[in-house]
């Protein structure tokens, strides 16, 4: 009989500089290098365990923004789903480092790929790391600060004969903002069910995917084939997105 996988989820953890930095993690167990993540705790969504992992693996609070993509591996215990999103780490750790991890290091996209232990890590960063830089670019640069409050100036006396001014209301425009964060909750919401082995909806497809085979396991996996076009089909999303 099959064993279930198990469901783990993580992040992609930016952190703001010129270049970004990016959080890799130090085991203490073999002394690997990996990308920040975990098991979800029982009852527990993906979003809400690849926050909580984050935190205790990199002592950072982060924000947790779009979702970026699933990785499948063969791991000892068998298969091992993850599920990671974009997060934006603060400049200071607010906790220690859990027991499990060593050392916490921040560095460019490039050097955060060479680091990683794990050649299917290596392959999964390559591809979604510069997207999740490319959206991180595009929030700051929408951005905009808070307008200060209009401040009423005193009516002009209008004398009886003469009409009111006609105004006309200008058109209404989206909230693009709502119309994204609409967007990344039904991503989210559809991977969450998938997690918990429900169906997924047809109209809602994974921004990126990587399933490792087992023999790609342990070896060189930076160069296995992936499929082409997918980074630009996940740009064409982000577009759409916003």
């Amino acid at each position: 009989m099959a064993r279930t996988p198990a469901m783990a989820a993580g992040g992609i953890v930016l952190r703001q500089a010129k270049p970004p930095l990016v959080a890799v993690v130090r085991l203490r167990k073999r002394n690997e290098w990996v990308l920040p993540k975990g098991k979800l705790d029982d009852g527990e969504t993906p979003r809400a365990a690849a926050e909580r992992e984050v935190l205790e693996e990199t002592g950072h609070a982060v924000a947790v923004h779009e979702f970026l993509g699933t990785l499948v591996y063969e791991a000892r215990g068998g298969s091992k789903v993850v599920h990671y999103w974009r997060m934006e780490a603060g400049d200071a750790p607010v906790r220690e480092l859990m027991r499990d991890v060593r050392a916490v290091d921040w560095l460019p996209l490039g050097d955060a790929v060479e680091r990683l232990s794990r050649g299917y890590e290596r392959a999964f960063l390559e591809n979604v790391g510069p997207i999740a830089l490319s959206a991180a670019a595009h929030a700051a640069s929408t951005t905009r600060p808070r307008p200060k409050p209009a401040v009423e100036k005193p009516r002009a006396k209008r004398s009886a004969t003469t009409p009111p001014p006609t105004v006309t209301a200008p058109p209404s425009q989206p909230d693009l903002s709502v119309v994204q964060d609409d967007r990344t909750a039904v991503m989210i919401d559809a991977f969450e069910a998938e997690a918990n082995g429900d169906v997924m909806p047809s109209a809602v497809a994974p921004p990126f995917a990587l399933e490792v085979e087992p023999a790609a396991v342990g070896a060189d996996a930076t160069r296995a084939p992936l499929r082409k076009g997918l980074i630009q089909k996940m740009r064409d999303w982000l577009r759409r997105a916003v």
